[in-house]
């Protein structure tokens, strides 16, 4: 059945939007950072509530309004579906020793003056070669925040030297999603982009590592005195410590590196974890389980409570007590809501065209390169606020000014390059976007905490602006397509 709609005003589009940045304004003063504990879901499900009455306003049904959230969150589910996961093998991973050796071993090598810059370059490392800042976090991340905080190193920087690295990497991993789909559509290839990309990513990130060697020298540690040996000790006395727990960690990022998909990849990081704890730590296994005496019921509870819920080793260093803790699957039941709740609202914003309306507003104040470029960089950044997905903060803009750019002669690299260097990096700054919920959740680490030290994040749309607004490194549409004739002419002699 068809239903006649009343194409939105600007006005209308901005009521929800308005509605929304007001009350998480208030929201975020009077809860600070438990605001993610439950009322800026509520914000947002009030957000898409405002929208849904512009909507019926403008002829839509509920029916249709609907079918814009269901189609918003099935979109989101692989990524729900990961995050559960995720913390079931963060479960697993503390339960078998594997984030304890990672936490161990990285005392012994690290020290405050270049953990930061460390991190950063670990992270970046395996986000290349993974081309998942997702499995980053997961894996190096946790235990990075771990070393971090036992180096008594504020978890904010910690966080931010973690996703600066984690999103490098996925910026310029073949491999990455992302940077398969912003090429995708703007219309160029895939090594072009990251040639291209690269341009402004390697000086954002070279901006990044400097500022965290500076923080790295003058920056005092949060506790009066760091005892690494106690920490190692209380580590040790707990846990049987040993290289054999690597092996599952590069199962997986081999498993990634072959490309096989993320559920499957993380779900047998999870399971062998399981069997991991089993095979070296049977002690803190009979300890979870709450037995008395170790036999194959205490095994299986132990374990399958590593997977969904909480798992917490008494070492007596209150400390290294707070390191070892885990809610497994249910503790991303909380990242799980904001990114339902987000969906709503972003499904019913693109629905009733809200969302394309406010787009087309901004391309009508286009008259240079250095605006259009600096459009396209607000308009992803208000796709992540508003849709709270980094895939459509690449997609939408990325169909939006694809026409644009070739009618100011502009090559379909332009596109692609900011598309990530503002869709892709600052997903993970707005807290109930998909992309900060996960990192938050997974890391321990509020979104806000680590958003003033994400460097690479907050730098890399800045970079991209100077770029075109300075004319440097924008290539037109009749150099691209002259270069392409010259590597025609190459392979076809």
């Amino acid at each position: 059945m068809t239903y006649t709609h009343t194409k939105p005003t600007l006005f209308q589009s901005l009521i929800p939007i308005i509605f929304l940045i007001i009350t998480l304004f208030i929201n975020v003063r009077i809860y600070g950072d438990a605001s993610l504990d439950g009322s800026n879901q509520i914000i947002l499900m009030l957000s898409a509530g405002i929208a849904s009455i512009v909507a019926i306003r403008l002829g839509f049904k509920w029916k249709e309004i609907r079918s814009g959230m269901v189609k918003s969150i099935s979109s989101a589910m692989s990524s729900i579906i990961i995050l559960l996961l995720i913390g079931s093998l963060a479960g697993t991973w503390l339960l078998s020793g594997i984030v304890p050796a990672m936490i161990y071993y990285g005392l012994q090598i690290l020290n405050p003056t270049i953990f930061l810059v460390a991190a950063c370059i670990v992270c970046a490392i395996v986000s290349v070669a993974t081309g998942s800042s997702w499995t980053t976090s997961a894996t190096v991340g946790i235990a990075l925040v771990g070393i971090g905080t036992a180096l008594g190193i504020n978890v904010g920087m910690v966080g931010g030297a973690i996703i600066s690295g984690a999103y490098f990497g996925d910026k310029m991993s073949p491999l990455s999603d992302t940077t398969n789909l912003a090429p995708a559509m703007a219309g160029t290839d895939l090594f072009t982009h990251i040639r291209y990309m690269s341009l402004t990513t390697v000086p954002s990130i070279s901006i990044a590592l400097v500022i965290f060697l500076i923080l790295g020298f003058t920056n005092t540690p949060t506790s009066d005195v760091i005892n690494t040996q106690e920490i190692l000790d209380a580590i040790d006395s707990e846990f049987n410590i040993n290289g054999w727990l690597f092996l599952v960690p590069a199962i997986v990022i081999g498993l990634i590196v072959k490309k096989v998909p993320a559920i499957p990849a993380i779900t047998a990081g999870a399971v062998l974890g399981g069997i991991f704890a089993l095979i070296f730590q049977k002690d803190v296994v009979l300890a979870v389980s709450g037995y008395d005496v170790y036999n194959w019921e205490a095994a299986f509870v132990g374990v399958m409570t590593s997977f969904y819920g909480d798992v917490a080793v008494s070492s007596g260093n209150s400390l290294v007590d707070d390191l070892l803790t885990s809610s497994g699957m249910a503790g991303m039941l909380g990242t799980v809501w904001i990114v339902f709740s987000a969906m709503m609202f972003g499904g019913v914003m693109e629905r009733c065209g809200m969302l394309k309306r406010i787009a087309e507003a901004v391309i009508t104040m286009v008259n240079s390169t250095g605006s259009l470029i600096a459009s396209t960089v607000g308009t992803c950044i208000f796709f992540n606020i508003t849709a709270s997905d980094q895939y459509l903060a690449i997609v939408v803009p990325g169909r939006m000014y694809t026409d644009t750019f070739k009618e100011k002669n502009l090559a379909p690299e332009n596109l692609s390059r900011t598309l990530e260097d503002s869709g892709t990096v600052t997903s993970v700054l707005i807290p109930w976007n998909t992309c900060g919920a996960y990192h938050s959740g997974v890391l321990g680490v509020g979104t806000l905490e680590y958003l003033p030290f994400a460097f690479f994040n907050l730098v890399s749309p800045f970079m991209t602006m100077f770029y075109a607004f300075a004319g440097i490194k924008i290539r037109s549409l009749k150099e691209a397509q002259g270069q392409e004739q010259l590597e025609d002419d190459f392979d076809n002699p």
